[in-house]
Order: C-alpha cells, then structure tokens, then sequence
C-alpha cells in the first residue's frame, strides 16, 4: 500500500512486484508475481479513484465494505490506516491524470556478447549487444524489456539516441 501511494504522488517510477513478491515469499507467504500485481492493480485503482472522489477515510472503507463484503478485516484495516495516515497526499492534478496512459522508464541495462558457436556452425564468433529496459507500465507495475541486437543494430540504436541528445540540447 505505502509503495502504491509513492507511486501514486510520482515520489517513485511504479511498484517492483517482483522484488516485492521475493520478500514477501520470504516470510513464508505463497503467492505469485502475477497474483500480486493484481492486487497492486486493485489497491493502486482503490486508491487513485479514492482520490480523485476526495473520499475521507470512513467514506472509503464504507465503500469498500459495500462493495466487497468477502475482504478479511485486517486487510480492511491495513487499507484504512495507510489512507488516512497518507492518502489526503495523492496529488490528483490533470496533468498527472492525462500520463495515465504511458509507462515510464526506470533503469536500463547492457552487455555486450560474442556467440562462439551453436549447433549448426561450429566458429560463430558474432558480436551482439543485449538492453534490458526496466519500465513502470501505467499502473505502476515494473517490468524488464529485454532485445538482442547486432552490432549496425546497435550502432543505428546510438545514432537515434544521439539525434534524441542534440534536440533536447535545443529545449
């Protein structure tokens, strides 16, 4: 919940399920990285329409309660203390509505690889260059992009990157 409300006021790119999903494994809990980034998903769409409604504590888990009379009580309680510590936070401003529907980037990886061999030829010896790219998808769920490309591949990837430095050089 307190990761989904960073996320919510842009102090963080989006909520690493995966991560989130090993630590919570490690205390015993089963569950899925699939699983629980439904639930992100859930308690990220709880929150941000909470609000835009500009929904008080009670008015919100009054809310909840009408609509999904099956929730446990402590996770009631756990959605009831994190709204009211930190939910009149949420900055709602039409600007922040309108990115809704584009990811944002976090982080990005490389590593540069030669392939030896493979079954069919036995002295490759062809360069390529691997990027993993580390996205927060519009609903805060970080997630990693990873492609191969050759080498005149990655040289047109620089080039593109390089025309993308000059212009913001111009902003």
């Amino acid at each position: 919940c307190e990761q989904i409300i960073q996320h919510l006021n842009n102090k963080i790119p989006g909520v690493n399920t995966a991560e989130l999903c090993q630590r919570i494994q490690a205390t015993g809990i089963e569950i899925n990285v699939g699983d629980l980034a439904k639930i992100a998903n859930v308690v990220s769409f709880l929150f941000s329409t909470a609000a835009r409604n500009n929904l008080s504590t009670e008015e919100l888990v009054t809310t909840l309660g009408n609509a999904v009379s099956t929730l446990p009580k402590h996770i009631v309680q756990v959605i009831r203390h994190v709204w009211n510590e930190q939910g009149k936070s949420i900055s709602v401003s039409e600007d922040v509505r309108n990115m809704d529907t584009v990811g944002q980037f976090v982080d990005i990886k490389w590593k540069l690889g030669v392939a030896m061999s493979s079954d069919t030829c036995r002295s490759l010896k062809y360069p390529y260059v691997t990027v993993t790219l580390k996205v927060a998808d519009p609903s805060g769920q970080i997630t990693d992009k990873s492609f191969e490309m050759t080498i005149p591949q990655f040289k047109n990837f620089f080039r593109q990157f390089k025309e993308m430095a000059a212009v913001l050089e111009t902003v």
